[in-house]
């Protein structure tokens, strides 16, 4: 569990345990470190963590009588990930190293020289020279076992070189696994080269004691990832995509025979994408998670095939789950309440809340729930809506509204707690935010709707939601304000030309020129696939979709914010929008982060952020302005791509 320190700038994260029938919840760890990533010995006598305590990132064990922590891995680098193999006799971890480096004491060296440098000049033979926030340092990640007393590690993955370029292990759930029988490791990874344009990222597996890498799905140019042995070892789950290229294209859930290397899909009739995967413990089906219609669900397949069971729904937000033959520990989150614990049979019945340890949150502060509605977007496609009414909401006030747009484009917004939406209820203001053209969770094509297109069906599904809103007779369209954050604050850059309806806008971290943004960003296959290919290709497409290009009709005052080290979409997007605004004389403020990337994370940074957000909107929505001072309302919507 993390805890805020507003005071000192940090969040700090410590071991807690609580019973699976509930009571207190026990806190493991005290110290000023963070103590995170939590693993049972398969004895089950004590807990493994990573920690920083020591300096650096290393797997440190406690007993469940407390005590002091025992450091047990003391390596000359950090430990990004763990795992415990079956028979307790070994950890699998994973570390950045130099591809060169024959010893990880030589990783450290070669850091530590970096480090005394006084030239800090780089040069780049290669795209992908940097990453969401950091540039690239010429490591790639390896697999590595442990011998549990933590003095004999070994590179289970040597000789996986990509020249200066980083390959790294997926991000949806941990992508690795170790085969019930300890001696068989599976990992997904691209290691096709040119990672900027190339998202064929494959499953392999390699022998624990060292032996050749195979690699199971190269017959696949598209993604497969997160791979489970099955709780005999005879059959490995995982997801795959088809179109090559997509991030965003439908996974299906695979299992393949480990003898005969015959696969099959058990979802390839279900409409939505498949996530995280979970063996059921007798092994004769699996379970996966799956967004639909706003809420993160735990579904069930037979491994004989049948229909999907769906076994966690409801108005929620599941994920960090678990199976077990004890039953489903998972964490559940809904609109007006942060992340707890919960317990449940194996079938999804007899749920039980396991901690609260947001009680205290919810006695001193009134959280507002969710109304959900549907009305018809573009091309009359039915959109999914979403409210938040003021604390002590009078149906017959008037209120200010707050047009909350998400990221992605390929998110999905529904029933999970968000702070703003707290915030901006508490301070008077209707919350509206809706899963436009291009949100999974409603089907594939829903999904696909967005590319090559990305100003268009979004775009009027939005303003469609808007005003199926004002329709309803409490909100006050002359206080009206619109957000987004990343593809979010494309779309507030997009309305900033495109109408002038809102009494202001938040963007923040937004694409405003398609061109320089394909030219900075790093993982080129992504703007290449929603905008059919690179701009000298497509120049049409990228002059289309550019918010920058409608300058002229901009008039409506806006907030910018970005982070300096945001390398997915670089400042320089913001500092473009700015300049449009202020040069031809519109209110405009630029709050930037020297610190922060593509999301602000640090403690007082987000104080301001929200702050300085909260008080733009009061200042634009809190009173009417006079209606003289404002033209019409109107709606103008580019010809779409018909996609």
């Amino acid at each position: 569990m993390s805890i805020t320190d507003v005071e000192h700038n940090r969040r700090n994260s410590d071991i807690y345990i609580v019973s699976t029938r509930g009571g207190e919840v026990r806190r493991m760890t005290t110290h000023e470190a963070s103590d995170v990533h939590p693993r049972w010995t398969p004895d089950g006598r004590r807990i493994a963590f990573l920690s920083t305590r020591s300096g650096s990132a290393q797997i440190w064990t406690i007993r469940l009588d407390g005590g002091e922590a025992e450091q047990l891995s003391d390596l000359p680098v950090s430990i990004s990930d763990f795992e415990w193999t079956p028979d307790g006799q070994h950890l699998v971890f994973v570390v950045d190293v130099y591809p060169d480096c024959p010893t990880l004491e030589c990783t450290r060296r070669r850091d530590e020289q970096k480090a005394k440098k006084q030239v800090k000049a780089m040069i780049h033979h290669d795209l992908l020279y940097r990453h969401w926030d950091h540039y690239e340092d010429g490591k790639v990640q390896h697999l590595f076992t442990l011998t549990a007393d933590g003095k004999v590690w070994k590179d289970v993955t040597p000789g996986l070189k990509l020249d200066a370029l980083q390959w790294w292990l997926a991000a949806a759930g941990r992508d690795w696994d170790i085969s019930p029988d300890s001696r068989l490791l599976a990992f997904a990874t691209n290691l096709n080269g040119h990672l900027e344009l190339n998202y064929d990222v494959d499953i392999y597996l390699v022998p624990l004691v060292g032996g050749e890498i195979e690699n199971l799905t190269d017959d696949n140019p598209a993604a497969d990832s997160l791979p489970r042995f099955s709780p005999d070892g005879r059959q490995i789950a995982y997801r795959a995509s088809k179109r090559v290229g997509y991030e965003s294209d439908e996974y299906e859930l695979i299992v393949m025979d480990l003898r005969t290397r015959q696969r099959r899909s058990l979802t390839d009739a279900f409409p939505h994408s498949v996530g995280e995967i979970f063996w059921a413990p007798d092994g004769r089906g699996l379970y996966f998670s799956a967004g639909e219609a706003g809420r993160m669900k735990l579904f069930y397949v037979s491994l004989d095939g049948g229909p999907v069971r769906e076994v966690l729904g409801g108005p929620y937000w599941h994920h960090a789950i678990e199976v077990s033959p004890r039953g489903l520990v998972f964490s559940r989150r809904d609109i007006a309440h942060a992340d707890e614990i919960f317990l449940a049979d194996l079938d999804g019945r007899h749920e039980r809340q396991l901690t609260s340890v947001n009680a205290d949150f919810y006695d001193e502060v009134i959280t507002v729930d969710a109304e959900e509605f549907y009305y018809t977007g573009a091309r009359g496609r039915r959109i999914h809506g979403f409210l938040v009414k003021p604390v002590d909401f009078d149906p017959n006030r008037k209120y200010p509204l707050l047009v909350r747009i998400h990221g992605g484009p390929q998110q999905m917004f529904g029933f999970s707690f968000r702070y703003e939406y707290q915030l901006f209820a508490a301070a008077g203001y209707v919350v509206l935010f809706v899963n436009p053209a291009g949100s999974p969770g409603y089907g594939q094509a829903f999904t696909d709707a967005v590319n090559h297109n990305w100003g268009g069906d979004p775009y009027v599904d939005i303003m469609r939601g808007v005003d199926e809103v004002i329709k309803r007779g409490f909100v006050d369209e002359r206080r009206m304000a619109a957000w987004g954050g990343s593809y979010g604050g494309y779309m507030v850059n997009w309305i900033e030309g495109h109408t002038d309806r809102f009494a202001c806008l938040v963007s923040h971290a937004g694409v405003a020129n398609m061109w320089s943004m394909y030219g900075s960003t790093e993982e080129l296959f992504f703007p290449e696939w929603e905008m059919g290919g690179p701009p000298w290709e497509r120049p049409e497409e990228y002059d289309r979709w550019s918010p920058i290009r409608y300058a002229r009709n901009f008039k409506t005052p806006m907030l910018l914010s970005h982070g300096e080290r945001d390398y997915r979409v670089p400042i320089t997007e913001s500092e473009q929008m700015f300049t449009a605004l202020r040069r031809q004389g519109i209110e405009a403020r630029f709050l930037r982060f020297p610190d922060e990337g593509h999301w602000i994370l640090k403690p007082k940074n987000r104080d301001l952020w929200y702050g300085t957000i909260l008080e733009w909107v009061n200042a634009h929505c809190q009173s009417a302005p006079p209606t003289e001072t404002r033209k019409s309302p109107r709606l103008r919507s580019p010809k779409a791509s018909g996609r």
